[in-house]
């Protein structure tokens, strides 16, 4: 993929173009918010600028994939591009974009490296930047045409029902206002949803869809980020406030591709938190089609009245011939039968053989739940994980 020249170039830059590129980070999205600040007001998500988290996921990935170009030469890391490309395609990137990028990023690298970046050392990395985004403009462009105008796919949808799952989650369900067919979706993925805010913002953000296929409306689950004043919380809680039945809202296709796999292997489910919404999700397929084999449903939670749809955890999960149900609780669980007391802990947690793992929660929960599922020998490979917002994992491998 790489030219063997750039390759060593790029081989020798990497320590110091990936030692600054949390400032490159920062010197790229200034430059770029100066020059089209309409696409912090209506693209990028203001809470995750806010707080830095965007940041450190561009520069994750940008260091990840040169380091994967150095290292393994001829395998692309379709894993990282497709979960980035699905991201993508549900905000609508655009192909021209990519050159827009292109251009404050390498001002940026520039500007923080100096003389260091030779016009050879410029080369190498141009490189390795359009082999990036020339794979994830092919993927974007796939996942666009599987939808008739070739777009992300928005419509606008009503809301039909509200239920108030816990004091901070409600569940929304839409169907498309102009009563046309609902898209299809697999277990597990995701909406993007757009409101208009007081300031006039136009913020994106994404849902996972809390329900199997085949149902005649779509549900997703919102969070609310009770810091109102933060903007991390702008739409969860314009959604808590002003969104109920009648309402409509400018929604995506779907995306996302962490879902379920047709197969007939043993199954294991963990979230944490608002991670639970696509585990419903997968959890309820998996009783529609009745899989026979075994199915693991792990939940962490701060305490029971903070699990949101842990009824429909326990409905789906009864409906299986093999599942069996581990929740824990940081407070409260002594309630009875409420769960067990801490975080959640797979020591005792029997596993099968060919287990197929799905995890949806905060990083360090999936992180530590991950290396506890290496430790009763399921294969890496099959261990699949959703992050809510940037993907922090690859910034800090």
């Amino acid at each position: 993929m790489l030219s063997e020249q750039s390759t060593v170039t790029v081989r020798a830059t990497l320590p110091a173009v990936g030692a600054a590129i949390g400032e490159i980070a920062d010197r790229f999205y200034e430059g770029l918010f100066a020059a089209q600040p309409e696409l912090l007001r209506d693209l990028f998500n203001r809470g995750n600028q806010a707080s830095g988290i965007q940041r450190q996921a561009l520069a994750g990935s940008i260091a990840a994939f040169a380091g994967h170009l150095v290292e393994r030469p001829d395998e692309r890391p379709d894993v990282m591009l497709s979960r980035i490309a699905h991201k993508h395609a549900s905000l609508g990137i655009a192909p021209e974009q990519y050159a827009l990028v292109h251009e404050h990023l390498f001002a940026a690298i520039a500007e923080v490296l100096g003389d260091a970046v030779t016009p050879e050392v410029a080369a190498a990395w141009d490189e390795v930047y359009w082999l990036m985004a020339n794979a994830l403009i092919a993927l974007e462009k796939r996942l666009y045409a599987q939808h008739a105008d070739g777009s992300s796919g928005w419509r606008t949808w009503e809301v039909v029902g509200r239920d108030e799952e816990t004091a901070d989650v409600a569940t929304f369900r839409m169907r498309p206002a102009d009563g046309g067919p609902l898209p299809d979706f697999r277990a597990g993925q995701y909406v993007s949803v757009r409101v208009t805010l007081p300031d006039g913002a136009r913020q994106i953000r994404q849902y996972s869809l809390a329900g199997a296929p085949g149902s005649p409306d779509r549900r997703i689950g919102v969070k609310r980020v009770r810091d109102a004043g933060s903007p991390e919380g702008e739409v969860s809680n314009h959604l808590h406030t002003h969104a109920g039945v009648g309402s409509t809202l400018e929604v995506s296709a779907p995306y996302g591709d962490l879902v379920l796999d047709d197969t007939d292997a043993p199954v294991l489910l963990a979230s944490a938190g608002i991670g639970v919404t696509p585990m419903i999700a997968m959890l309820e397929q998996l009783a529609l089609t009745g899989h026979r084999a075994p199915v693991t449903v792990v939940h962490a939670d701060r305490s029971p009245a903070d699990h949101a749809l842990r009824a429909d955890h326990e409905a789906y999960a009864a409906k299986l011939a093999d599942a069996s149900v581990h929740f824990w609780y940081e407070r409260d669980s002594e309630r009875a039968g409420a769960g067990l007391p801490g975080r959640a802990d797979l020591s005792s947690v029997p596993v099968a053989s060919g287990t197929r793992a799905y995890l949806c929660g905060p990083l360090p929960f999936m992180r530590a739940v991950r290396a506890q599922l290496l430790g009763k020998g399921v294969a890496a490979a099959d261990i699949h994980y959703e992050v809510f917002g940037p993907d922090l994992w690859l910034a800090q491998d």
